[in-house]
């Protein structure tokens, strides 16, 4: 059995310059955007963000020499 070429497509994607004004949507109003994530997932973030703040205080502001 020999190996068969096998004909391969390519297929570009390019953004025409006349249509880029979409773009501009997504940062549009990006304040408000971000104030209604954090309003909505402000417990997730509190316990995402609490252990690791309390790590690093506990490490960086603690002298470590007879702990090990």
């Amino acid at each position: 059995m020999g190996k068969q070429p096998v004909k391969m497509r390519a297929v570009v994607y390019a953004l025409s310059p006349f249509q880029q004004k979409i773009m501009s949507g997504l940062w549009k109003d990006l304040p408000g955007k971000i104030s209604h994530k954090v309003s909505e997932n402000w417990i997730s973030a509190t316990l995402l963000l609490a252990p690791l703040v309390g790590t690093y205080t506990l490490w960086t502001g603690e002298e470590l020499d007879g702990v090990y």
